[in-house]
């Protein structure tokens, strides 16, 4: 058969295919779900009010004299291999560099200063104690007030976002807006407390958030986040665009039935390599596929893992600085030193790790993998997976994140997106690596998404309702 023949062939093949697929899988009048306002720690309703209380991180003297203890018996590291520098996972002889600075030359004192500079509290949402840091600007100059409610992942914290809040919350002489910050601990990091039931997902989450920003008097606000963050600002985008005004993340990604379908087919039905025309590809997703072993960990295992990670904070050290270091650039892991001190000093992960270390909930905290894939919240996810997010959005695209997609394909979920940047550097933490960079970002992107709402909000806010009917 001719070459050329067999190609069309394939190709009208496929395309069929795939038309036929996509009205088969792409979502047709979908009732959006309403979640509801679950009580998490069942038994404590009567005991618990509404108050937001002032709260203060705190490093007593018998959290750090038993820290130092176990990190200064810490039982001998295995050496590493030679020359594979991260390959094989966290480097043994930069772990141990990175250990003894813990132990001797952190200063627990003027770090818990440091956490302590911004104003904290505490509420109760849902049976949820929910940790979160409010800054409002120094002076706003009379500019308007916008509230900005960002949002971290794992194996972050809130200690991701000290170096952007300035940013953030000091006057910029073209916008007539400045923020007003709230940084909340997801439920079961940190100081937030976690569920003594299952199923509180990062989709459940997005309720427990918006909650807490009614509590706080915004009934209209921005959202930003990365990682688990960017899943509760697209699931809060998705379900209360009545209360969302714009959506700024550093993770946008599609995972709707439809886009991992037609990849799927896409890729089963590329062209013959013997095909005079056809492009040799090298297997996709490997690397992706690489870093995520921890993942399916989690998704399944987190209590077992949690034990150790607890236990040990050599354990829990290893486990999450090499996250900083693939994540921040994938690159590094080909350094024997990590290359994490490129964009962190050994006291900013420090920090972080002392927040899962003094709260200890690194186990409560990796559940929110586990959560997702209940038998009932992988349906949920499915279905607002491929539900169209109608606020205005920005995408910023960090050249070392994990994974990125074309705005064309985001376009499928973020219909309205007025922005997708392409930023000069920075990975994974994008606010923790790169805070202005992220920060001038978000400002020109909610300048846009203002001057958008005075057009066409009345037309997103209507189109929820009718979609509720």
């Amino acid at each position: 058969m001719d070459f050329f023949l067999l190609g069309a062939i394939i190709i009208g093949c496929s395309s069929v295919i795939l038309f036929a697929m996509r009205r088969y899988f792409s979502p047709r009048g979908t009732k959006l779900p309403k979640l509801p306002e679950t009580w998490w720690t069942p038994g404590t309703e009567s005991s618990v009010n509404n108050d937001i209380r002032p709260f203060k991180v705190t490093f007593t003297e018998e959290v750090i004299k038993d820290l130092k203890y176990r990190l200064n018996h810490t039982r001998p590291l295995t050496p590493p291999l030679k020359d594979v520098a991260w390959t094989y996972g966290t480097n043994t002889d930069a772990l141990r560099k990175f250990l003894d600075h813990w132990s001797n030359n952190y200063n627990f004192e003027e770090r818990e200063r440091y956490i302590n500079q911004y104003s904290h509290f505490k509420t109760n949402i849902q049976g949820l104690d929910i940790h979160f840091i409010h800054v409002k600007p120094s002076t706003t100059e009379g500019k308007r007030v916008l509230p900005l409610l960002i949002v971290h992942g794992w194996p972050g914290s809130i200690i991701e976002f000290y170096k952007i809040i300035p940013f953030l919350t000091s006057p910029k002489p073209e916008y007539d807006f400045i923020f007003e910050v709230v940084a909340p601990s997801l439920p079961g990091f940190g100081f937030s407390s976690a569920a003594t039931i299952p199923e509180l997902s990062a989709l459940q989450m997005s309720v427990v958030l918006k909650n807490l920003m009614l509590r706080l008097g915004h009934d209209k606000y921005y959202v930003q986040g990365g990682d688990w963050g960017a899943s509760v600002i697209h699931t809060m985008s998705c379900l209360y665009p009545q209360h969302v005004l714009g959506m700024h993340s550093n993770l946008c990604t599609v995972f709707s039935k439809w886009t991992l379908l037609s990849s799927e087919l896409k890729s089963a039905l590329r062209l013959p390599s013997f095909l005079p025309w056809a492009k040799t590809k090298k297997a996709p997703g490997f690397g992706l596929l690489a870093e995520t072993g921890y993942y399916h960990i989690q998704a399944t295992k987190p209590d077992t893992v949690g034990v150790g990670l607890n236990d040990s904070p050599a354990g829990l050290a290893a486990y999450i600085i090499e996250k900083f270091s693939t994540g921040t650039n994938p690159s590094y892991k080909k350094r024997a030193d990590g290359g994490f001190l490129e964009k962190f000093t050994y006291d900013e992960l420090i920090d972080n790790l002392m927040i899962y270390w003094v709260s200890n909930s690194i186990t409560t905290a990796m559940r929110i993998y586990a959560e997702l894939y209940t038998k009932s919240n992988r349906s949920l996810s499915a279905l607002l997976e491929s539900t169209p997010i109608k606020v205005p959005s920005a995408c910023a695209q960090f050249p070392h994140e994990i994974m990125e997609q074309d705005p064309s394909k985001l376009r499928e979920r973020f219909v309205n997106l007025l922005r997708a940047t392409k930023m000069p550097r920075g990975g994974h933490f994008a606010a923790f690596e790169e805070p202005e960079l992220l920060a001038d970002d978000i400002w020109n992107s909610v300048d846009e998404m203002e001057k958008w709402n005075k057009k066409h909000r009345e037309t997103v806010i209507c189109e929820q309702e009718r979609s509720k009917l």
